[in-house]
């Protein structure tokens, strides 16, 4: 399922997508088998090594017009019948259950797993497709000049306004929908069992849950946007192996993290004392129960679900251990259920449940849904949406393969039999007793974060084994203890990620997020908003961290990494290198190209172990500056009530802008205030609590009209202004904070990264 299941999620991206939020998205260009060659330095995605290139030796389709233009993968002999017809029976309907347990009170009553929805492997790892029963061949050929093998009058242009193209076109269906499975961001290859072509690679190089620290799957989701485009830059401003996972439920904070390596959950620290509100499963329901406090399913036998609130505070009420997923801990009511919810983030019922709790980026009325977000509704996903319940039933089994999960072992995928080859191997490389050593700074310096386990009496976690094992062979040591720290106050990280707000009460997670989580204090020492829980982040665990730099939530510390494509259409790479005025940096370092193999991945880590034990203010500063102009039409259509002239302003945007500035810009609160500010003064001057500054908005209004040209001039007038109240996050500096060990010697410095490397 992990690899497989879409749940449904093809129709947000042929529809939702680029209808609703809207977004468009170029399917052939990331999939067109002409580049299976090109497509993971391109898009930094895997190859399906069971597709194959129509003509290609051994390929069973000799042509390309066969597939139309993409990949043939296995089970396409009989989805290919299905295009432009009804009646496809997707592979998931044949899906065999795992046993249930024999206390779960929905035992024999899963959903139908026909709602799995399996569809066949696109040639891209975690992409599936579906044929389009909509599709008219005739139409189709005409369009693309009679080439079957082709979709570029799909994708012509036909205007050079950036929003106009032949994808915003309803009336011409494509032949395939597509969906993503969660391993579409998971599924990487393998740091014990490498590829030698990684465009080739075989089954055996790849696996499932350690985080593809290559992607470029948020270009991916914006590929049919011009590059000039102002939603091509809310998405596609992230470093390669990231991905801004509120980009779709978007919160007006760019805040990219990587997928997360998945390793030894059963490990992971838990906390029985959050304080949560959560659906449990029950055999029935009392008479007259409301439907949004208990339900059971109709035409099922006792298969009923109880919304209650567990008391953490009341000893009597049963204890429900929670893990702290996502970099700040979030998703905080249950392990089941963070998994659940990254099904809808992909897309998954979105139709029934979701797509009218999101932003529309468009919508500038307050008013109107879609002006900003609420929250989804579990219980009525589960009601209406039978992707949701087939998922759901299903859970268990998802949580059981990620559990199998083990780290990369360095020793391992040099080819040594032990860890004290790999010490020995590691002190001639550092230094004699260079990972003695580096286990005892470890121990003083990092452990107090990055361990699962108690330190002695005194606070000392030199008696710590960091290596420990328990009888089935998995390491004890999580190194990680999951607990909140304040982003600003303990670490001083690049604070985006950290001020994520789609949990905050009235938000689109609300209900993955636990009444703990949301009670955390906001940080003093933040000048940005921190309530409702935003603020914090959790300590990474650093198993096989040797297999998955550069560090950092969002990547951002050591050298970067790109693809360097043959096609230079697709070569996203933008250095973020800038000098101390963040102007871009003349002569900058060079980004190193994507290598998955054992000796890249190694000097990969070293090089970022070196930046981070680096004071911040020395590493190569890094802020992500736009590379080009664009250009955001704003007020259209809206009459002045004073002059009755109409208010019209576009903002340009310059090259050189920081993508932050963009990206975390609160400009529908903005523009509603300006308006505001001529319709019903008194109500701003309310709203904002402060009638200097409701003066200054009012001003703002006929600055951006008159200088719309320059909006940066308008807005850098007005940094207090609008720092204060209209952005969501102020920290452009991406690579900063975590100096903890810049003042070890070098000797230390060289002894901890040759034990980190061990762990």
């Amino acid at each position: 399922m992990w690899f497989f299941a879409t749940a449904g999620n093809a129709r947000f991206h042929a529809y939702v997508l680029p209808q609703r939020l809207p977004v468009l998205l170029d399917w052939y260009r990331v999939l067109n088998s002409r580049q299976r060659n090109d497509r993971f330095r391109a898009w930094g995605m895997i190859n399906d090594p069971e597709c194959c290139t129509p003509g290609a030796p051994g390929c069973p389709k000799k042509k390309l017009e066969e597939t139309f233009g993409l990949d043939y993968c296995p089970g396409d002999d009989e989805l290919l019948k299905h295009v432009g017809k009804a009646g496809y029976r997707d592979p998931a309907c044949d899906f065999q259950d795992a046993p249930a347990a024999a206390d779960d009170p929905h035992k024999g009553q899963r959903e139908n797993a026909c709602w799995l929805e399996f569809g066949t492997s696109s040639g891209m790892m975690g992409i599936r497709k579906f044929p389009n029963p909509r599709f008219d061949p005739e139409k189709w050929s005409k369009l693309n000049g009679g080439d079957l093998s082709t979709w570029k009058g799909f994708e012509a242009k036909v205007s050079p306004e950036p929003f106009h193209s032949k994808l915003r076109d309803g009336s011409v269906e494509p032949p395939f929908y597509f969906g993503m499975s969660c391993g579409a961001c998971h599924i990487a290859f393998n740091p014990l069992n490498p590829p030698k072509d990684p465009a080739n690679p075989k089954p055996e190089n790849i696996i499932g849950a350690i985080g593809n620290q290559y992607t470029n799957i948020t270009a991916i989701m914006a590929s049919g946007e011009a590059t000039n485009s102002p939603l091509w830059r809310i998405f596609n401003y992230v470093r390669a192996g990231t991905v801004d996972t509120s980009a779709f439920p978007h919160d007006f904070n760019g805040n990219p993290g990587t997928p997360n390596a998945i390793f030894n959950l059963e490990k992971r620290p838990t906390f029985p004392d959050e304080e949560l509100t959560k659906w449990y499963k029950a055999a029935s329901c009392a008479a007259g129960a409301d439907e949004k406090s208990c339900w059971c399913e109709p035409g099922k036998n006792g298969k009923c679900w109880e919304r209650r609130t567990k008391n953490a505070s009341d000893p009597m009420d049963p204890k429900d251990p929670v893990m702290h997923i996502l970099k700040g801990g979030e998703d905080s009511i249950g392990v089941l259920e963070a998994v659940q919810r990254v099904y809808l983030n992909i897309g998954s019922c979105s139709e029934t449940c979701w797509e009218n709790h999101l932003t529309n980026f468009f919508v500038l009325d307050p008013t109107q849904r879609g002006f900003g977000q609420t929250p989804v509704n579990i219980g009525q996903c589960r009601r209406e949406c039978p992707n949701f319940r087939a998922i759901e039933d299903r859970l268990p089994e998802i949580a059981a393969f990620l559990m199998s999960s083990r780290p990369p072992e360095l020793y391992a995928a040099r080819g040594l039999k032990s860890r004290e080859e790999l010490a020995a191997q590691l002190d001639k490389e550092y230094g004699p007793d260079s990972v003695k050593l580096g286990r005892q700074v470890f121990a003083d310096n990092c452990a107090s974060c990055h361990s699962s386990q108690a330190p002695d009496s005194s606070g000392s976690f030199r008696n710590v084994d960091f290596l420990a094992t328990d009888k089935n062979g998995v390491r004890i040591d999580f190194l990680s203890n999951d607990r909140s720290l304040k982003a600003v106050d303990s670490i001083g990280t690049n604070r985006s990620r950290a001020l994520h707000s789609n949990h905050m009460e009235g938000h689109v997670w609300e209900e993955y997020g636990s009444k703990t989580m949301r009670s955390r204090l906001a940080d003093p020492k933040d000048p940005d908003p921190s309530d409702g829980g935003r603020g914090y982040y959790r300590p990474v665990s650093l198993l096989g961290v040797w297999a998955t730099a550069p560090l950092m939530h969002n990547n951002s510390i050591g050298p970067e990494v790109c693809g360097k494509p043959a096609d230079p259409r697709n070569s996203f790479y933008v250095s973020p290198y800038v000098d101390a005025q963040d102007k871009p940096l003349k002569n900058p370092p060079a980004c190193w190209p994507f290598d998955p193999s054992m000796d890249g991945r190694y000097k990969l880590f070293k090089a970022s172990m070196a930046e981070l034990l680096t004071p911040p203010d020395k590493r190569p500063r890094k802020v992500t500056l736009l590379n080009e102009p664009i250009v955001i039409e704003a007020l259209h259509k809206i009459v002045d009530p004073v002059d009755k002239k109409q208010m019209q302003v576009r903002i340009m945007i310059p090259a050189g802008t920081p993508q932050a500035l963009v990206g975390n810009l609160l400009y529908k609160n903005l523009i509603d205030d300006m308006v505001l500010s001529r319709t019903d003064f008194a109500a701003l001057k309310a709203r904002l609590k402060d009638e200097a500054a409701a003066n200054e908005v009012k001003g703002l209004l006929v600055e951006f009209i008159k200088n719309g040209d320059q909006p940066l001039d308008v807005i850098k007038k007005h940094e207090t202004l609008i720092k204060k109240y209209y952005m969501t996050n102020t920290d452009f500096w991406e690579n900063s904070g975590h100096a903890f060990g810049a003042d070890l010697t070098d000797r230390e410095k060289k002894a901890l990264t040759a034990f980190v490397a061990t762990l």
